[in-house]
């Protein structure tokens, strides 16, 4: 029996990072993080040394921006850099060059798309208004939603399920491995943003993605995507 041919798709539902895959927030947070220098008589950080940490949340950051203080000092930090970037939320902040085209292209597609972030929840549904996708995100989950955070696979689990939409039916598209392994653990296929905030020393060849991306124009073509093929 010939083999029938198939027809490119995009999935059933695409769930995102937030941080580094579709908003670039690096000025934001380093706006932040420069306020919490000020107050401690320190000059600013310039965003070079900055932007790689963004991905890896509020500790990775202020390690990155004190390198020299203690761990349980710098801890004690954190709700001060939060309360500091939330004055800031919005203000720099925006969508990388080429994820609006794919987000409409997944829309006019029918497929639905969300959001998986370490992000406190409070946090990234504020910046929510500021994008543009209050009305457009179909489901968000952030750091402090439930009991676990990525790489635990909870998070996609969940999501997945207030969609109505079967893991092994979502792709989750990420620029850290901690979202790399969340999607393998929750059953989801996944796809490397290369576009994203990275450490020196990442490999993200080896991180075990489906597939990797280099910009994100390139995800408008269905054939990009894994398991984008239909009978």
């Amino acid at each position: 029996m010939s083999r029938i041919d198939t027809v490119a798709a995009f999935p059933a539902a695409v769930l995102f990072d937030l941080d580094g895959t579709l908003a670039d927030s690096a000025h934001d947070l380093l706006a932040a993080v420069n306020e919490v220098r000020a107050a401690r008589g320190r000059l600013a950080m310039p965003l070079e040394a900055f932007r790689p940490s963004v991905s890896r949340g509020a500790r990775a950051m202020l390690l990155a921006a004190f390198p020299d203080v203690g761990d349980t000092e710098r801890e004690s930090w954190v709700p001060e850099l939060l309360d500091s970037y939330q004055r800031h939320l919005g203000r720099h902040e925006g969508v990388f060059d080429g994820i609006e085209p794919v987000l409409r292209a997944l829309e006019d597609a029918g497929t639905r798309w969300g959001i998986v972030t370490n992000k406190p929840e409070y946090l990234a549904r504020a910046l929510l208004p500021h994008l543009g996708w209050e009305t457009r995100c179909a489901v968000l989950i952030g750091g402090d939603t439930l009991p676990t955070r990525k790489p635990d696979p909870l998070p996609l689990t969940t999501a997945a399920d207030r969609l109505g939409i079967a893991p092994a039916d979502c792709v989750y598209v990420g620029d850290d491995r901690r979202d790399i392994d969340a999607a393998r653990a929750a059953g989801m296929r996944s796809i490397v943003a290369l576009w994203g905030y990275r450490l020196p020393g990442d490999e993200p060849a080896d991180w075990g993605g489906d597939v990797m991306v280099e910009c994100p124009a390139d995800l408008l073509d269905p054939r990009a995507w894994p398991m984008a093929r239909v009978p």
